[in-house]
């Protein structure tokens, strides 16, 4: 046939070539593409995207180009040649960018099955090539000097050798450092398996650029290769040897001791935080004043960004904790957060009338002082009318003491207004998040903790800080905190800042009763803790800033907190009137530091097993060795020491029983490493018969 067709088409292609020009024709052909496609959306006839009315538009925007980053660069993540890897993302994430819907299905289905893989291809997209140089033109110009790479040697009082590496943020040359005895260091996030500091140039060269001050981020080693503790006692190492070497390892003139600000987000927030309760543990041991020790001087404050503090993922808020919230004082900071609560009830009845969250009794958070004299406790915020005041980390436990008596109470007794709908935590609010679900908080959570280590989640402090105990958040310095209010993890914030405000207060009318205090002197709650949430945002806003402008704002407010804290009176700031060291150790370092003994050695942190026999703990007994058959990746935890006498016995015995059934388990203890070992090991990308991932 004709190459230009049946004669009715060259007809009308003739007649059209005399109306529309080529580039008509195919602006039209794609818009009618475009409608034929979306035409529920465009008419309006479309279910309306619910985390739409969720954020501020300018941050669902940003959402949606992220949303088409992560599904490009994840359908190219297998492509092996590294250029060709690298120009495919660009191209797939551009089609993305226009089928949307695509890219949410491609990213829902790939969070169902995720890997480590996945997690390092999502947050280090940044570092890429041509995403990199697009993230460069669009910042504007911040600082005049690029980062520099530098190596951190570890304290002698360290176990580990190998050195901490981390890229250094300093507007002007390392000549100039030599006159700063400030300095901020900054662990970033990544959900402890990704990110480097590079990941943050945005934030960080505008910190060294506003503030002109030498900004250290550390490059800590990441999970699962690293699990924990070992990141975390990477960063509290780097704090020792700056304040050993008087900040010369970074190129200080180290006449004095530098003063310090550690910050975090995310992960790194988590991360942050236990150095700082590592710190006052540290300085709490009675052996460092046998030894005439001096202690490790507390950061003169800590900037927390959206951090991850808690690591037991729960559906419900205990009353203590909702108390915390509640608290009169701080109603204006959690309105929003408490509103967003209420709602989370009222869209599910929203044709039943409602109670009013003002007719609740008094929020006011009073600490009393128990007649016999024992700690200063909590009441809870609201009790059942049938309940006896139970202890409210165990409400759920409770039950009554007789049956027939609470049965006929509950016959004659009026309806109870349902308080529980302000219980629900955030995590499981807005489970929906673009940017953080719960499939990558499981994900993030099991390969830091690693298919080896059995931590004690309802106690160990330094993995969820939120679990501080009083004694230590009295002595924290001042904090800020910025987080989203749609955040997953804004509990974590609204939470943590009140139990710091209430162990700060606790101390402050201790000492009022001593007569310490004044009596006309106030307890200012801004010289504690500050929090800043942001409506309508969620998670990570300030690693997107060149598709979230607003962020920049946040940033810039994060460079006035530090020089804040900077500025404040370092006795009223960094020396808390209840600390417990010496003021002539202020400018005096040579007996803690001179020390070489095995106190030192005790200083990390150990992650720990189940307290159980020999045979209950041998299956889960697994070296984890590098490659290269260096130290322990996990540090402390899994010393010499712990090659006992029932792992050395049980080995061949243990073997051989397993070959008779597959199904015969050893004991409980099996089959929760069993368990470990799978949910581990898909993440990691490798199957329960291949080599293990150290």
């Amino acid at each position: 046939g004709n190459h230009h067709g049946p004669p009715i088409l060259r007809k009308l292609s003739r007649r059209l070539a005399s109306i529309l020009t080529p580039w008509q024709v195919l602006v039209t052909t794609m818009l009618w593409l475009y409608i034929s496609r979306n035409f529920a959306k465009v008419m309006g006839l479309e279910t309306p995207e619910p985390l739409a009315n969720l954020y501020t538009r300018s941050y669902f925007r940003a959402t949606w180009v992220t949303t088409a980053l992560d599904a490009g660069f994840w359908t190219a993540m297998r492509i092996r040649r590294k250029w060709l890897r690298d120009l495919a993302s660009m191209v797939f994430s551009i089609y993305y960018l226009v089928a949307a819907e695509q890219a949410d299905e491609k990213v829902r289905k790939v969070r169902g099955m995720l890997t480590v893989d996945h997690l390092r291809v999502s947050w280090n997209k940044s570092t890429t090539p041509y995403l990199s140089l697009v993230t460069k033109l669009l910042r504007p110009r911040l600082a005049r000097y690029p980062p520099r790479a530098i190596r951190i040697p570890r304290p002698p009082e360290s176990s580990y050798t190998e050195p901490v590496t981390g890229w250094l943020y300093f507007d002007g040359p390392l000549s100039a450092l030599r006159n700063h005895t400030k300095v901020v260091i900054d662990i970033p996030g990544g959900g402890f398996v990704a990110m480097t500091p590079r990941n943050n140039d945005d934030k960080l060269l505008a910190w060294a650029g506003k503030t002109g001050l030498p900004v250290l981020s550390l490059d800590y080693r990441k999970a699962p290769e690293y699990p924990y503790p070992y990141s975390l006692n990477e960063c509290y190492d780097v704090y020792h040897t700056l304040v050993a070497s008087n900040g010369r390892c970074i190129g200080l003139s180290g006449e004095s001791r530098p003063r310090i600000i550690i910050t975090g987000d995310s992960a790194g927030g988590n991360l942050a935080t236990g150095v700082v309760l590592m710190i006052l543990q540290s300085a709490s041991t009675d052996s460092r004043h046998w030894q005439n020790e001096e202690t490790l001087p507390t950061p003169e404050g800590l900037v927390l960004i959206y951090p991850g503090l808690d690591f037991n993922i729960g559906n419900w808020m205990t009353d203590e904790q909702m108390s915390l919230i509640k608290d009169r004082r701080m109603r204006k900071t959690n309105i929003n957060v408490l509103r967003q609560k209420s709602e989370d009830y009222n869209r599910l009845t929203p044709g039943t009338p409602h109670h009013s969250d003002d007719d609740d009794e008094p929020t006011s958070f009073t600490p009393q002082k128990p007649p016999d004299g024992s700690a200063i406790t909590s009441q809870p915020l609201t009790i059942s009318p049938t309940s006896t005041a139970p202890n409210p980390s165990a409400a759920h436990l409770t039950q009554p003491t007789n049956l027939a008596s609470h049965t006929a109470s509950l016959a004659t007794s009026k309806p109870a207004i349902m308080k529980t709908r302000l219980a629900m935590s955030s995590m499981i609010s807005y489970f929906n998040d673009r940017i953080l679900t719960p499939e990558m908080m499981r994900a993030m959570i099991i390969l830091y903790v690693g298919p080896h280590n059995r931590p004690d989640f309802s106690t160990d402090f330094l993995l969820s800080p939120l679990l501080a105990p009083e004694s230590l958040l009295a002595r924290f310095p001042k904090t800020y905190f910025l987080t989203g209010e749609r955040d997953p993890l804004v509990d974590d914030t609204v939470i943590f800042a009140g139990r710091i405000r209430q162990a700060k207060w606790n101390v402050w009318r201790e000492r009022r009763e001593l007569g310490l205090v004044g009596d006309k002197e106030e307890f200012e709650e801004k010289g504690v803790v500050e929090v800043l949430l942001i409506p309508g945002i969620s998670h990570g806003f300030l690693q997107f800033v060149g598709v979230f402008p607003e962020g920049w704002r946040h940033i810039f407010r994060c460079a006035r907190w530090i020089e804040e804290i900077f500025e404040r009176d370092r006795e009223q700031g960094a020396t808390p009137p209840f600390s417990t060291s010496h003021p002539h150790h202020q400018h005096s370092q040579n007996d803690y530091f001179a020390q070489r003994g095995t106190h030192g050695r005790q200083r990390h942190h150990r992650s720990t097993k189940t307290e159980s026999s020999g045979d209950e703990d041998r299956p889960l007994e697994m070296s984890i060795s590098s490659s290269t058959g260096s130290k322990s990746t996990n540090g402390h935890a899994l010393r010499r020491n712990s090659r006992r006498k029932g792992i050395r016995r049980g080995k061949e015995s243990d073997e051989i029983e397993r070959k008779k059934s597959m199904v015969s388990l050893a004991s409980e203890d099996d089959l929760l490493g069993r368990r470990m070992k799978g949910l581990a090991g898909g993440l990691m990308g490798i199957s329960q018969h291949t080599v293990e991932t150290p």
